[in-house]
């Protein structure tokens, strides 16, 4: 893979842990997890890792303003926060909801604004078109912007985890340990999962690299993920044929819809905390735990699996969900 220019963000690599408590009480599969919430970058999460080249991009483009776009409690928007203020760039967040008082912001929300970023509400109009508008604006007025999709989720950010899973066969094989059988993770907007898809290829990697849906169809997922591959492979130099069929993906755990709680989450999270003392979203990484842990369960994985576990950050977002986490 193409050496391609990085703006040092992240604490790698990320620790890779046994869930020795968790394996014992499911009485299955051997658990692992890799712990991307400890990238470092205010309160970490997997998003680092795709700021590393995206920043670096941005400012070999002589950008002086980064503008992205997500959900009022985004970990995305909040770590380009951070990366745009660590890196010396102006930051503009777009939101995707009607706008909140400012007493009501807290977690990732909260954080956005210690960060230095102008917030933006979209309301009812699309956000990627209102992130575009503003952009065109700022243009205009003399500013050189940079633009960064949803989850930063395009080539340039897909490309990081690629990269990530050749961090993890490097440290199997310096631990000496048996391979896993699969890798399990939250997708979303597809980024994450094109690259370790790339990654797992390209290192000749054979057990399945599955993606939890916290919003899309499987379908839409699937189409989203595939769109990445060739893209993301070619901008790092691969020549690999990947297709629909390479990308494993399973929407049987996003519940009433993105960012409500379900009694499966709620669940998740409190079991993987008073057994591991590792805290988890409850929008993706807690929603992907759940997935897991029902998998496991129900013996789809079976008890002679090893399985990784890849927590991809999110951990602000719990002090939005008090009230459903606190729930009877």
């Amino acid at each position: 893979m193409k050496n391609r220019e990085r703006f040092p963000l992240a604490h790698l690599p990320t620790p890779l842990e046994p869930m020795q408590r968790l394996t014992n009480a499911l009485g299955g599969a051997e658990l692992w997890i890799k712990r991307d919430d400890q990238t470092g970058l205010a309160t970490g999460g997997n998003k680092t890792r795709k700021l590393e080249y995206l920043i670096a991009d941005a400012l070999a483009q002589g950008a002086d303003l980064v503008l992205t776009v997500g959900a009022a409690q985004s970990n995305h928007c909040r770590q380009t926060a951070a990366a745009a203020a660590r890196a010396g760039l102006e930051c503009v967040v777009v939101l995707g909801s009607e706008p909140l008082p400012r007493e009501r912001w807290t977690g990732n929300l909260l954080l956005d604004d210690l960060l230095g970023a102008r917030v933006v509400w979209a309301g009812d109009e699309e956000p990627m078109a209102v992130m575009e508008a503003t952009a065109e604006a700022e243009r205009v007025s003399g500013r050189n912007t940079y633009t960064i999709p949803y989850g930063g989720s395009n080539a340039i950010g897909a490309s990081a985890y690629a990269l990530a899973f050749q961090e993890v066969v490097e440290q199997v094989a310096a631990g000496d340990m048996a391979p896993f059988d699969r890798v399990v993770f939250a997708s979303s907007s597809g980024g994450t999962q094109a690259g370790l898809v790339i990654g797992a290829r390209a290192s000749g990697y054979k057990g399945q690299v599955l993606g939890i849906s916290v919003h899309r169809t499987n379908d839409q997922l699937r189409e989203l993920v595939t769109s990445l591959l060739a893209p993301t492979a070619a901008y790092l130099g691969l020549e690999l044929s990947l297709g629909p069929g390479d990308v494993d993906v399973d929407d049987g755990y996003i519940g009433p819809g993105y960012g409500i709680m379900t009694e499966g989450v709620r669940g998740a999270v409190r079991q993987v905390a008073e057994l591991e003392g590792i805290l988890l979203d409850p929008v993706y990484a807690g929603k992907a735990m759940s997935g897991l842990l029902a998998l496991v369960q129900r013996g789809d994985i079976g008890a002679d699996e090893r399985v990784l576990f890849w927590h991809t950050g999110g951990v602000p977002a719990l002090f939005a969900y008090a009230k459903d986490l606190l729930a009877e």
